[in-house]
C-alpha cells in the first residue's frame, strides 16, 4: 500500500470543513476543530490559498473555499448531461414557483445536488451544489427511491425532526402512494419549517435517472399542511420537461 501524506490529508480536511460549515471560518475555529496548532493550519491554508482552493476574507481574516475549487468541481458537474439538459427548465421552474430549485442523482445511498437555481428574490442563500440529501426525508431523495428501482430503501432511517419517517413500513406505504400521483413531498421531515416537493426525471428508456424539486418554507409550499397541487403540476411539469430533453 502507497503511504499516505499527512499533509494532504490535513489540507483535505480543512477543505472539506469548509465545505461543510459556515460560509466563512476562522483560523482559531479549523486548528480546534482539526486538533492542529495555528502556525501548522496556517502554513497548509496559504498553500491551499497559492493554489486558489481557500480564499482569505480581507476584512475579517476568515477563509472560504476558493473559486478555482468551485471551477473544479463544476468541470465535473458540467459534463453531466442530466445537469445540462435541466438548467432551462430548472430556471423556468424557480421563475414560476418563486422557490429554490435542486436537481439531484443518487449516489452511495443518498441523493447528491447537481445543480441549484437559487430562490427568485434577495434573501441570504447557500449553494447546495455537492451536497447530499437523506433519501428518506427530502423531495429528492423520497422521489429516487419511490421510481428508482435500483435503489434499496436505507436500512438506517435516522431522526431529523418529529415528521421524519423512521419505521420502514411507514416509509414504504409513502413510496407507494407517492408512485401512485406521480409525485413527492417531505414537509417539515428534514428541517422544521421547511418542505419540498420533488418529481422524477426519466432518460430515453424510461429509466429513472435523477429528481427534480422545489424547497422553501412549510407555509409557502403547504396548505392545510398538504403541499400545494398547483405547485406539485409545476413540478412535474419541469420534470417532464427535462426528461424531453433527455431524448435529444
Amino acid at each position: 500500500m502507497a503511504e499516505r501524506i499527512q499533509s494532504v490529508e490535513r489540507a483535505a480536511q480543512a477543505l472539506r470543513m469548509l465545505a461543510s460549515g459556515p460560509r466563512l471560518l476562522g483560523l482559531n475555529d479549523l486548528a480546534r476543530a482539526m486538533d492542529l496548532t495555528e502556525d501548522t493550519l496556517a502554513g497548509i491554508l496559504d498553500t491551499l490559498a497559492t493554489a486558489g482552493l481557500v480564499e482569505q476574507d480581507a476584512p475579517t481574516g476568515r477563509y472560504r473555499l476558493g473559486a478555482s475549487l468551485l471551477h473544479l468541481g463544476t468541470r465535473y458537474l458540467d459534463v453531466n448531461e442530466l445537469r445540462a439538459r435541466s438548467l432551462h427548465s430548472a430556471d423556468t421552474l424557480a421563475a414560476r414557483s418563486g422557490e429554490s430549485v435542486w436537481i439531484g442523482t443518487a449516489h452511495e445511498g443518498r441523493a447528491l445536488v447537481i445543480h441549484h437555481v437559487f430562490r427568485p428574490d434577495e434573501s441570504a442563500q447557500v449553494l447546495r451544489v455537492g451536497g447530499h440529501l437523506p433519501l428518506h426525508a427530502s423531495g429528492v431523495g423520497k422521489t429516487l427511491l419511490a421510481f428508482d428501482h435500483g435503489l434499496d430503501v436505507p436500512v438506517d432511517l435516522p431522526r431529523f425532526t418529529d415528521r421524519t419517517l423512521t419505521e420502514s413500513s411507514a416509509l414504504a406505504a409513502e413510496l407507494y402512494e407517492i408512485r401512485q400521483r406521480g409525485w413527492a413531498a417531505s414537509v417539515d421531515e428534514r428541517t422544521e419549517g421547511e418542505s419540498a416537493i420533488g418529481a422524477p426525471i426519466r432518460d430515453g428508456s424510461g429509466r429513472v435517472v435523477g429528481a427534480v424539486s422545489i424547497a422553501g418554507r412549510t407555509d409557502r409550499l403547504t396548505e392545510a399542511g398538504l403541499p400545494r397541487a398547483a405547485l406539485a403540476a409545476q413540478v412535474t411539469d419541469a420534470a417532464r420537461d427535462i426528461s424531453s430533453a433527455l431524448l435529444h
